[in-house]
C-alpha cells in the first residue's frame, strides 16, 4: 500500500515508518521538523525507493490537498501533533493550532481526495488518527481502566486539543462518510524518544550525575506501552479494523513514576555503575507538581485483543531493559 505518515520524524512516527517499510509498504513521511522531530531517527532510509520525505506543516491546507492528490495514498496515518504536556501549559495556543487546526486541514484534504477516488482505490482508503488515553481524563485507584466508551474528560491543554481533534475525525466519518479510524494509546516508551520525556530524561540525568526530578509524590500511575508494540497494533488495525471504530491500545503495565525510576536506576547500577559506588537512586529529588497533573491512566484493550487478535510482545520488564540498552548503545557510539 501507499501510505502517508504525518509526524514520521517523531518518536512513534519514526518507529512506525520503519515498520511499514519493513512490511513492504511505500511511505511518504510529512513532518515539520519542530523540536519534537528528529530527522536522524530516519537515518538509512533516504536510499530506499519506497521512502519519501516531505518537510511540511499539516496546517498548510493547500499543500496537504496537493500532496494527497499527487501522491495518491491508500492510507493516511496522522501522528503529527504537539504532545508535551508541560509545553501545553506554557503555550496552549500552539497546541490548538497544530493538533486541532492541523487535523482539520488534513481531514479536509483527505475528504476532497477521497471523493475523487473510484472503485477499489476508494474502497480501501482509510484515514487513521493516532490519539492518546489522556482524552479520558484521570482515574482514581481501583477504578476500571478506560474503554472506548469512557466519556472524554481532558484536564490539560494538550489532552483537550487531542480530544477536539478526535471529535473532528469522528464527525467527518459520521457527516461526510470519510472512512476513519481512531486509536487511543497509553504512554509509549522505547528507542528514539524525545529527551524531555520521563524515561530518557531519567537515563540522561542519571548518567550525567544530575538530579532526577519527580513531580509531587511520584505516585502518578501510567500504563506503559512499548513503542514497537504500538506500531504493530496500528498496522494490524489498518488491515483488520472497521472504519468508524475506535480502538484503545494499552500495554497492561501500570507503573507509578517512582517504580519507573527504580527500574531504570537498577539497570544502570548493574550495567554502568557510578564512579562513586552510589546507586543512581540517590539522585532522585521531588519537585512541585505540575498543574492539572492526572493521577492515573489505564487502558482496557479488550476490544483490540478479542476482535483483532492483538497482543503486546513486550512486558515492562523486557521493554525497559531494551530501552535502556538502546540509550546506552547510543552514548557508546558518541564516545567512540
Amino acid at each position: 500500500m501507499k501510505v502517508i505518515v504525518t509526524g514520521g520524524a517523531g518518536f512513534i512516527g519514526s518507529n512506525l515508518v520503519r515498520l511499514l517499510l519493513e512490511r513492504g509498504h511505500e511511505v511518504l513521511n510529512i513532518d515539520a521538523l519542530t523540536y519534537a522531530g528528529n530527522i536522524h531517527s530516519l537515518d538509512g532510509l533516504a536510499d530506499s525507493p519506497a521512502y519519501r520525505f516531505l518537510h511540511a506543516d499539516v496546517r498548510d491546507s493547500s499543500l496537504m490537498s496537493r500532496t494527497l492528490r499527487e501522491y495518491g495514498p491508500d492510507w493516511v496515518m496522522h501522528l503529527a501533533a504537539e504532545s508535551h504536556v508541560d509545553r501545553s501549559i506554557d503555550d496552549p495556543g500552539n497546541f490548538m493550532t497544530t493538533n486541532v487546526m492541523g487535523t482539520f486541514s488534513l481531514l479536509q484534504a483527505a475528504l476532497e481526495y477521497y471523493r475523487s477516488l473510484e472503485g477499489e482505490k476508494k474502497e480501501r482508503f482509510l484515514f487513521h488518527h493516532i490519539s492518546t488515553d489522556e482524552v479520558y481524563g484521570t482515574l482514581r485507584p481501583g477504578e476500571p481502566a478506560f474503554t472506548e466508551a469512557t466519556p472524554y474528560a481532558p484536564n490539560s491543554p494538550y489532552s483537550a486539543s487531542k480530544a477536539s481533534s478526535d471529535h473532528f475525525v469522528r464527525a467527518y466519518h459520521e457527516t461526510y462518510g470519510l472512512p476513519t479510524l481512531i486509536t487511543n494509546c497509553s504512554n509509549n516508551y522505547g528507542p528514539k524518544q524525545h529527551p524531555e520525556k520521563l524515561i530518557p530524561k531519567i537515563i540522561s540525568n542519571a548518567l550525567e550525575g544530575k538530579n532526577i526530578p519527580i513531580y509531587g509524590d511520584g505516585k502518578n500511575v501510567r500504563d506503559w506501552l512499548y513503542v514497537l508494540d504500538h506500531c504493530k497494533a496500528v498496522d494490524l488495525i489498518f488491515h483488520r479494523g472497521k472504519a468508524g471504530e475506535t480502538y484503545n491500545i494499552g500495554g497492561h503495565n501500570e507503573k507509578n513514576n517512582l517504580e519507573i525510576v527504580d527500574a531504570i536506576c537498577s539497570i544502570l547500577d548493574r550495567e554502568v555503575p557510578a564512579a562513586d559506588g552510589k546507586s543512581y537512586k540517590e539522585l532522585i529529588v521531588f519537585v512541585k507538581d505540575r498543574p492539572g497533573h492526572d493521577k492515573r491512566y489505564a487502558i482496557d484493550a479488550t476490544k483490540l485483543t478479542t476482535e483483532l487478535g492483538w497482543k503486546a510482545d513486550e512486558n515492562f520488564a523486557s521493554g525497559i531493559v531494551k530501552t535502556v540498552e538502546w540509550y546506552l548503545g547510543k552514548l557508546n557510539k558518541k564516545a567512540a
